[in-house]
């Protein structure tokens, strides 16, 4: 039988630092979960307290949210439209450890959307640029910069070193590489991309089962082959709406930090579909092809010797 939480305090506002430090002792040292246990949070300094006294007065996440968070590894593909604003809410959430992935540097058209970095940044590669924006933003988190393109090669032992990749790459080759590396390093995979007014996200989980037994789907459950080239124009042609990508983004950081934490429904199996145009947000549902070669009855990719 779970425990009744102690009443809230009375605050006041003036000294809005003490507020918060208020608030966290309300529930501190003590939080009680979904399994109505006692649960102490020791390894969460007092600057951490405040710091994310909004996340922990939360009781979706309280303290054992915030410390399966500052617990965490996550790797951003990218540091561009999508990945900049999935770093920057990850680092202002509190995740432990954030790796990007980026062998690009700063272009002057970048600054439209990829608001990561800044003018002084042009022509900096962009895992330092984005490496000093998370510094300025929330030092106690650790960064780990991989100013490389990721290839067949390296991608198991980079995402093996972390426990949930983030894909906000703008290629379809590294959209397959990614979410096949994830399947055969067992690790789950949110994965979104735009077009000039549209967006999706979904988050895969394909090395798992659902309740009723059934693989989780994989990427190639949802799109079996990428286009042919040249059918999608890139960013650079067809243009990009920049606020797009914050949205978009924003929400696969929302979407890393509930698969982390665990709390609500998540999009595996589900493809969230934003229509800028229209402002209209559709989900469409997919399950698993027993044909797809990738983790399907017959699967016949067993390894990325494909890719370059």
């Amino acid at each position: 039988m779970r425990k009744s939480v102690p009443a809230p305090c009375t605050l006041d506002d003036g000294d809005a630092g003490q507020a918060d430090r208020a608030r966290v002792q309300c529930i501190f040292p003590v939080r009680f979960p979904e399994d109505g246990f006692l649960v102490s949070h020791t390894n969460l300094s007092p600057a951490e307290l405040e710091r994310y006294a909004r996340h922990i007065v939360l009781r979706e996440v309280g303290g054992p949210g915030q410390a399966r968070l500052k617990a965490a590894r996550v790797l951003v593909i990218g540091a561009g439209g999508l990945g900049a604003p999935v770093l920057l809410y990850l680092a202002a959430a509190g995740v432990g450890t954030l790796g990007v992935v980026d062998d690009d540097v700063v272009s002057l058209s970048n600054l439209q959307r990829q608001v990561i970095h800044a003018t002084g940044d042009v022509g900096r590669p962009k895992t330092q640029s984005a490496a000093a924006a998370i510094a300025r933003l929330n030092p106690q988190v650790r960064i780990e910069t991989h100013p490389m393109r990721l290839t067949g090669a390296n991608a198991l032992d980079l995402i093996g070193a972390y426990d949930l990749v983030a894909d906000g790459s703008d290629n379809f080759e590294t959209r397959y590489l990614v979410s096949d590396a994830c399947y055969l390093a067992a690790k789950p995979l949110v994965t979104a991309a735009v077009g000039t007014f549209d967006g999706t996200l979904t988050t895969l989980r394909a090395h798992e089962r659902a309740a009723d037994g059934t693989p989780n789907p994989s990427y190639r459950c949802l799109f079996p082959e990428p286009p042919s080239p040249g059918t999608v124009p890139a960013c650079a042609e067809a243009g990009i709406l920049g606020a797009l990508t914050g949205v978009i983004g924003s929400l696969m950081a929302l979407e890393v930090i509930r698969e982390t934490v665990g709390f609500g429904e998540g999009l595996v199996g589900r493809l969230l579909m934003v229509d800028a145009r229209a402002m209209r947000f559709e989900t469409l549902h997919y399950y698993w092809d027993r044909t797809n070669p990738l983790s399907g009855e017959n699967p016949t990719i067993r390894d990325l010797s494909a890719y370059r």
